[in-house]
């Protein structure tokens, strides 16, 4: 079984005082509670997509290129769920390699409606379709981020191949990566094996099939990073594969001299509104668990936005001597995303900070940085999502310790929350932030070449200056 928190500490603890409690192995049971809030969570999380990204996105973009945005956004949902189905949850969440799994669960094969998949809990486990279908969701929305490096520029047919190409060969090795281990349950049959072992040669052969199931798990994984729901498996991911794009693809015909200024900011405020709420299943249904940890979660999604969107707006008040409603919706975004690694390991305090910082940090990079290096990154796709994650993530890393209001790292073989470490777990945090920015920057980069090859990436300048709902898909957004 299979499920997302970066770290297996606390579980083979849980597991330790399982067995000190029972020696007799019952067989998981899906908990009916968990299950309803994972089927919400998983809702909330396409809300996010569909309509929030979708909206939020094609306010942002002139009149003539809106319906090319909304369906760039929607083809990517449905291209991704089915590659999901047919082999993506497979290669992300069974074993295999450290870098990637393999097809026992191709086309769902074993996955039935009274399969389950664990939780945070030994024995207490969910439906596996919920978790399938939950993680579905992560899948769909992260190259739906990628979209608003490009937009307004990028055909339609090169969209419609990039995105099934980046997602198996990005995102889920990634996921991969950061995500997978094999579960508390597994932990906890090993121990029991372990101690009810008799002789020498019966706890050797115990300890091994308990090192085997600590190393069965994602590279990311094993080398300690926590990421609680996708700082770097989404944000970081999509982040930096959108600056690659908006690099080799090259700037909107007319860029620094037509105005390109958003066409409905109405509407990317409802659209940032409705990921602001989609996010609560995205950071709280990670905890898989309608217990403490959700609570934790939802708390961290509250304070930690608010915060980043009068960070960026008192900043640009400052700044720019007036506050705008694109920098307070901009600001909320950058907090979601940076609050989203940290969502289960930090206090509300440190969330806070963390929303104040990444709101100051990001508006730096999508104003000075942006202008000074004059590429064009749409929708700051880069500056919000891949600088937001880097900030979260590393962030994490320094909000989960308890002495900061964290909730600290379990050790799994001394069952207690470990000692905490700075320089060891920022070392981890870099080895997540790292390994993301290099396998989907360079991979990206060859996707994009590719695709190029092929069909071609760029509409020609006749086709960008009319617009690309027209000349693409042949509707205008509005027709009055």
């Amino acid at each position: 079984m299979t499920f997302k928190r970066p770290y297996s500490a606390g579980l083979a603890a849980l597991a330790v005082g399982l067995f000190a409690a029972t020696a007799a192995y019952a067989e998981p049971t899906v908990n009916k509670g968990d299950n309803a809030w994972m089927l919400t969570s998983t809702v909330l999380v396409l809300l996010m997509t569909i309509p929030g990204l979708a909206l939020f996105y094609g306010g942002l973009v002139r009149t003539k290129n809106m319906l090319s945005v909304l369906m760039q956004v929607f083809y990517t949902v449905c291209i991704v769920i089915i590659l999901w189905a047919l082999y993506g949850y497979s290669l992300a969440f069974t074993g295999g390699s450290d870098f990637i799994g393999g097809f026992s669960k191709a086309f769902l094969m074993g996955v039935t409606p009274d399969s389950k998949a664990a939780t945070f809990s030994v024995d207490a486990n969910i439906s596996e379709l919920v978790y399938v279908c939950f993680q579905m969701t992560f899948a769909a929305i992260t190259p739906a981020l990628i979209v608003g490096s490009f937009a307004e520029r990028m055909k339609f047919s090169a969209v419609a191949l990039f995105i099934p190409l980046w997602v198996t060969l990005i995102y889920f090795p990634i996921a991969h990566m950061v995500w997978y281990w094999a579960g508390p349950d597994a932990i906890s049959d090993a121990v029991k094996a372990l101690a009810a072992a008799g002789d020498a040669a019966a706890k050797t052969a115990a300890q091994a099939k308990l090192d085997e199931v600590n190393a069965d798990a994602g590279w990311v994984f094993k080398k300690g990073a926590i990421d609680f729901a996708g700082g770097t498996v989404v944000h970081i991911n999509a982040g930096i594969a959108g600056l690659v794009g908006a690099l080799l693809i090259g700037k909107r015909t007319g860029y620094g001299k037509d105005l390109m200024a958003p066409h409905s900011l109405t509407m990317s405020m409802i659209g940032a509104s409705l990921l602001w709420v989609g996010w609560f299943g995205f950071n709280a249904g990670s905890n898989l668990e309608a217990s403490g940890g959700a609570a934790l979660a939802m708390t961290n999604s509250f304070v930690a936005t608010a915060a980043a969107a009068l960070s960026w707006m008192f900043a640009e008040w400052i700044i720019k001597g007036h506050p705008s409603v694109l920098g307070a919706i901009s600001g909320a975004v950058a907090g979601l995303v940076a609050v989203t690694p940290a969502a289960g390991y930090a206090g509300p305090m440190g969330a806070i900070v963390l929303g104040l910082v990444v709101g100051v940090v990001c508006l730096f990079f999508c104003t000075v940085v942006k202008n000074a290096l004059g590429y064009d990154d749409s929708l700051d796709v880069f500056g919000v999502h891949c600088v937001g994650g880097i900030v979260g993530a590393l962030g994490t890393g320094i909000l989960v310790n308890p002495a900061l209001g964290g909730t600290g790292i379990m050790d799994y073989t001394a069952g207690k929350i470990a000692d905490y470490d700075f320089t060891a777990q920022m070392i981890s945090q870099c080895w997540g932030v790292g390994t993301t920015l290099v396998w989907s920057g360079i991979g990206s980069a060859i996707l994009y070449k590719v695709v190029d090859v092929i069909v071609g990436l760029r509409a020609n300048v006749e086709t960008e200056r009319e617009g690309l709902d027209i000349t693409e898909h042949t509707e205008r957004a509005y027709n009055m």
